[in-house]
């Protein structure tokens, strides 16, 4: 019985030690709270299911996509090594950085695609509230 127990609470730390990535090394969000009106001309784009808009904001300017008609998410267009000094470019559901060619998925909170690369896209919480965005860091 004891050989039992001991085998099955050594599967469980087995199970719960992982490779995890030390996100601590990462840029930090900083402080944000815009409001932006969905009927304001700049937006009209993101009024679509897979529209998105450039605004003006955090780092290196945000990028506002809009996934599926009623679930928003924001970006920081700063690349996440910070080894650029210009901002990622949009195309096809990804920020793409140019000085290093990293990929990052707008779909999946802003996780790299490109090997390598640990760190996420800064993302921003954007709530809606009838035809108003409030764009707001996560911390």
């Amino acid at each position: 019985m004891i050989r039992k127990l001991t085998f099955i609470f050594g599967f469980c730390l087995f199970v719960n030690c992982s490779d995890s990535i030390n996100l601590q090394n990462c840029i930090q969000t900083l402080p944000l709270n815009i409001l932006r009106d969905l009927n304001n001309p700049e937006l009209i784009n993101v009024q679509t299911p897979g529209g998105f808009a450039e605004i003006v904001g955090g780092n290196k300017g945000i990028l506002l996509f809009n996934k599926n008609g009623t679930e928003f998410v924001a970006f920081d267009k700063l690349c996440p090594v910070n080894d650029c000094n210009s901002p990622m470019i949009f195309e096809n559901r990804v920020l793409k950085c140019t000085c290093d060619k990293s990929v990052y998925s707008v779909d999946f909170g802003g996780s790299p695609q490109t090997n390598g690369f640990e760190c996420p896209a800064i993302e921003y919480r954007v709530i809606k509230n009838g035809s108003t965005l409030q764009i707001i860091s996560f911390n």
